[in-house]
């Protein structure tokens, strides 16, 4: 195996662990971690010059590609924190000042992106298993939070915004999400090409149909939602990951 072109560092800062226990990583989870800095390699000058940091853990590859979106053009004080084996990640994109993003232990996204904007934040606190091509978007001061024990089947979208805006044509007035929450409770099953955006908040135990549409709804715990919008079909339900009668 080839040595790792970047060098590894001290522990993580007390004012990056702050900031990332300020948007909800469990302090138990960042001390079952042993993040390191990483700097030189791939990394250009400015990333250090302008306040940024990225952490990972001893062992764990960094492919190039995750380098080249995550460096695509100058920005400052993001923070970057990969508490796991991020060698199937398609892309992780930063697109301005202030983001920041932490993948947990346990987390497997096969073939998923990543974009997080300016003063915008994605948190996957662990157990995460994507199983192929989910997008993860957050922007405009936005936040994706994920909690324990998520199951997101393929083409999962998670988005806080649209990206453009809608108005009306009279007054002006924004009509669609802008730096929206998104937050996913405790084991939650997103089925295939299921989406969720703008302010949405998704209870534990929770299980999102195929091709459903959760956008600026609060789901109840332990609920089966289905459609476009979300509706719910069954209440008082769980999930298991293993196939049995």
């Amino acid at each position: 195996m080839p040595a790792q072109p970047w060098s590894l560092g001290g522990p993580i800062e007390p004012d990056h662990r702050a900031r990332l226990h300020g948007l909800g990583a469990p302090a138990e989870v960042l001390d079952g971690l042993d993040l390191r800095s990483v700097s030189g390699g791939p990394l250009p000058p400015w990333w250090e010059a302008n306040g940024n940091a990225l952490y990972s853990v001893p062992g764990f590859p960094i492919p190039e590609r995750l380098f080249e979106t995550m460096v695509f053009y100058p920005f400052s004080r993001a923070l970057i924190v990969l508490g796991t084996d991020v060698s199937a990640v398609a892309s992780l994109l930063l697109g301005g000042d202030d983001a920041t993003v932490f993948v947990g232990p346990d987390t497997f996204l096969s073939f998923g992106e990543l974009y997080c904007g300016a003063a915008s934040s994605i948190v996957l606190v662990g157990g995460v298993v994507a199983t192929s091509r989910a997008v993860v978007d957050a922007r405009n001061g936005g936040s994706v939070f994920a909690e324990q024990d998520q199951l997101w089947a393929a083409n999962v979208y998670l988005a806080t915004d649209d990206m453009h805006r809608l108005e009306d044509v009279e007054t002006g007035e924004r009509l669609n999400p802008y730096g929206a929450h998104i937050r996913l409770g405790e084991h939650v099953w997103l089925c295939r090409d299921a989406m969720v955006s703008g302010h949405a908040d998704i209870g534990n135990g929770c299980v999102v149909a195929a091709r459903s549409l959760v956008r600026g709804q609060k789901v109840p715990p332990n609920t089966a939602v289905a459609g476009t919008p979300a509706r719910v079909i069954r209440e008082g339900v769980t999930w298991r990951g293993e196939d049995t009668p």
